[in-house]
This record gives structure tokens, sequence and C-alpha cells, in this order.
């Protein structure tokens, strides 16, 4: 009876510590710049570049999805390759980084204030 309660807490021991991260995915993702905004009792943006070696959608949106994220904040995430033209300054508002960059971002990634997440290919 006590073994089996000792290996039933091993097994679910494991299980927390091997969920899957970002070092798990094959896209090469790597933090390029990022910005979050200084206000800790209002609306929090938080703002990503990331270089990603191969254009896998979906590890973008779970890339995405694994970022912080605070209730009534912001995030966005933009996705570039990593050969390619990569901005590496940011500010806040509705455009993030020089224009100039726009046709190099593949992928956006936002999380809204209401938690609602929109994954888009090319949205410039």
């Amino acid at each position: 009876m006590v073994a089996g309660i000792l290996v039933l807490i091993f097994f679910m021991v494991k299980a927390v510590f091997d969920q899957p991260g970002i070092e798990d995915m094959k896209a090469g993702f790597k933090e390029v710049a990022k910005y979050r905004n200084a206000n800790n009792t209002g609306p929090v943006q938080r703002i990503y570049i990331v270089s990603v070696k191969d254009s896998i959608w979906k590890e973008m949106e779970d890339y995405g999805n694994l970022m912080p994220h605070t209730k009534y904040g912001n995030t966005k995430v933009y996705f570039f390759m990593q050969n390619g033209k990569i901005p590496n300054t940011l500010q806040p508002g509705a455009i993030n980084f020089d224009p100039s960059f726009n046709k190099a971002c593949i992928a956006l990634f936002e999380k809204s204030a209401m938690s609602q997440s929109a994954f888009n290919k090319f949205p410039f």
C-alpha cells in the first residue's frame, strides 16, 4: 500500500517537472528585444522581438502563449527570421518598431487585456 502511494507520488512529481518548454521547440527561438512599461498599477504592456530559425507556425503560437501576461495587460510577440532584417529597439504604442522592418515580420502573437489571443501570419 505504501509502495503504491510512493510510486503515485513519484509519477505526479515527475509530470510536474517534465513539462515541455521553449527549449524543447525546434524553431530556434531567440529573444532579440523586449519592452515592459513601468506601470504596475494599470495595464501592463509587454512587447517582444523574437528571431526564429524555422517558421513552424504552431510552435510560434505556443511560444506566444508561454510568454508572461498580466490580467488587463497586453502582450505582443513579433517573429522574424534569424537571417533577415530584425529591429533591436522597441517603443510602446500602436507602432512598436521602425516600419521599415514590417515586411520582415513573419508573424505576430498578441494576447489582449481580456486574455484573448490572436496569431497572425505576415501581419503587415
